[in-house]
């Protein structure tokens, strides 16, 4: 996968990243261009989704509005999740790495739920930016991950995936027992300036 990569500029004995993957129809820059808002000790590593939607626009997975219904392709999204679990092994060989967040927004944070929640070892933790879990994977996800830290924020006015999703994923991140850290916030579809406050203070805190 095409990937964009900041190296720490704050060196400390772990080697530490955030794997962040964009939404549908945007691409590598756009979670690249919060690098100055996140913290200096890790590498953030921002790959590109593997499906190209023209004019610069990619995504893990395509879906079809033409019912009304958001129907997305199962195919896809498999492959995607593989290629994904794929790239984590290969950041951690290549760059030594000792502990990774895997996380994204949107449609990014439905793959970092999958991926995380199905292979919790693969990961210290991740990170969710207004996003959800879909019903269909849930077969696949383990049953508990107590070790797993997980970061969810959410607008209470995002019109594009309602905030019902981020409480549904939190009453079944609980039954999974994982390390939860659960922010609502009053905004829409977006990432705002607290979202990354929180964030940072969250990593902070990992140990």
């Amino acid at each position: 996968m095409e990937y964009l990569i900041h190296e720490p500029t704050v060196k400390t004995e772990k080697k530490k990243a955030l794997i962040l993957m964009h939404g549908v129809g945007s691409n590598d820059k756009d979670l690249f261009s919060l690098v100055d808002y996140l913290p200096k000790d890790y590498y953030v590593i921002c790959p590109q989704g593997h499906f190209a939607m023209g004019g610069g626009r990619y995504a893990w997975y395509n879906v079809d509005f033409s019912t009304g219904k958001p129907v997305y392709n199962v195919q896809q999204e498999k492959e995607s999740r593989e290629l994904i679990r794929q790239f984590v092994g290969e950041m951690k060989a290549k760059y030594h790495l000792d502990e990774v967040y895997l996380g994204g927004f949107s449609q990014g944070g439905i793959m970092s739920y999958t991926v995380g929640l199905s292979d919790p070892k693969l990961v210290k933790g991740i990170i969710i930016l207004s996003s959800r879990i879909l019903e269909e994977v849930k077969p696949v996800l383990v049953k508990q991950a107590p070790e797993l830290q997980v970061f969810v924020s959410h607008g209470t006015a995002d019109g594009t995936l309602g905030i019902h999703y981020a409480r549904e994923a939190k009453e079944f991140l609980e039954g999974m027992h994982v390390q939860l850290s659960y922010h609502e916030y009053g905004m829409g579809h977006q990432i705002n300036q607290q979202v990354l406050e929180d964030l940072n203070k969250w990593l902070a805190a990992q140990q």
